[in-house]
């Protein structure tokens, strides 16, 4: 297969682990992605795969914008990001 494929990418999930997912379900060794993310990140995750994979350079020179929400005043067991329990106020 040649093509791009757009993944949602779930939390403790590295890329690397997508690319190696999408290597066994299309039987292909060229699977290449357009960017990091971080293992506690979700999100797009952009994959090239066979041929495609010669586009990636392309994708990768364009910006990037990342989202963050953050609450002031509240205090947590540091795994708030991975489901902790925020501790009461």
């Amino acid at each position: 297969m040649n093509g791009i494929v757009i993944v949602d990418k779930p939390r403790d999930w590295t890329s690397h682990d997508v690319v190696g997912k999408l290597r066994g379900i299309y039987h292909e060794r060229r699977v290449g992605h357009s960017g990091t993310l971080d293992p506690m990140a979700t999100g797009v995750l952009v994959v090239f795969i066979g041929r495609a994979t010669r586009a990636v350079e392309f994708a990768e020179s364009h910006e990037k914008e990342y989202l963050a929400e953050i609450l002031f005043g509240r205090k947590t067991d540091g795994t708030a990001g991975r489901g902790g329990i925020p501790f009461p106020r």
